[in-house]
């Protein structure tokens, strides 16, 4: 089974910068998202917001090859 949530532990991994910042990251799409404190962020919510590819970090961060 994949997983389709992002953590702030991800978000660190992937970026290379600092927990606040990651955090940060994640408080702002739930703002942008209109999600509450205990809503996940999905993986494609964090790649449209950063800019980044989705394929390239659900499989970074589910271990796949790509």
């Amino acid at each position: 089974m994949h997983r389709i949530c992002i953590y702030t532990q991800d978000i660190i991994i992937l970026t290379g910068r600092s927990e606040s910042y990651a955090r940060e990251v994640l408080r702002d799409i739930r703002l942008l998202s209109k999600k509450q404190k205990h809503q996940f962020v999905t993986i494609k919510e964090f790649c449209d917001y950063v800019g980044l590819p989705y394929e390239d970090v659900f499989n970074r961060i589910n271990k796949l090859k790509g």
